[in-house]
């Protein structure tokens, strides 16, 4: 940490090799494009070298570039061109007047294992998160592949944990009904 502080060329070289590869997989799946992931990376990392001063190792310093790439692919979702996002409450579960929830039985469930024997499936899997809008999507990634807490994700989109646990529900929701074809196996 000293020598990185102190502006060592080797240990930032250190530290970009160890710690890209995680980066751009988290960049990655915030942004759902490899490319701009990449550029967001790269722009992180500058970031992370500015303000490597500042760094208080009340953190880890994985966590800490985390953060700083979660933010820089946010901030480079936001300028995007703003696309009108749409609701899921289509997505959502129903519920007869008992607060019960409405649901066919299935007569067959896919196993994770079957799930994921064909990359055809485990690209249909990804490409139903890919279909969440841009506000649940991002937690259910954040919480669920990146594992961050509700106390992360909330500190890093500036959002309540109440409304994150909430959106993540919703996601979870969501992603269940996108996902049914597969699971009952009829995809």
């Amino acid at each position: 940490m000293a020598a990185l502080q102190a502006g060592d060329d080797n240990a930032a070289e250190t530290l970009v090799r160890t710690h890209a590869p995680r980066m751009l997989g988290v960049a990655t799946r915030v942004l759902g494009d490899r490319a701009l992931a990449e550029d967001c990376v790269q722009e992180a990392f500058v970031n992370a070298f500015r303000k490597i001063g500042d760094f208080e190792q009340r953190s880890s310093l994985s966590s800490w570039l985390r953060r700083i790439v979660v933010n820089q692919a946010l901030m480079k979702l936001r300028s995007r061109k703003a696309k009108a996002e749409t609701s899921i409450d289509a997505l959502m579960p129903i519920f007869d007047g008992d607060a019960c929830r409405i649901e066919p039985a299935w007569p067959h469930l896919a196993t994770p294992d079957e799930i994921c024997e064909h990359a055809d499936r485990r690209a249909l899997v990804l490409a139903k998160i890919a279909e969440l809008p841009d506000s649940y999507r991002i937690i259910l990634k954040l919480r669920d592949i990146e594992e961050m807490s509700s106390r992360e994700v909330s500190e890093l989109l500036n959002l309540s944990e109440g409304n994150i646990r909430v959106r993540l529900h919703r996601a979870r929701a969501a992603l269940k009904v996108l996902l049914e074809p597969i699971l009952k196996g009829e995809e």
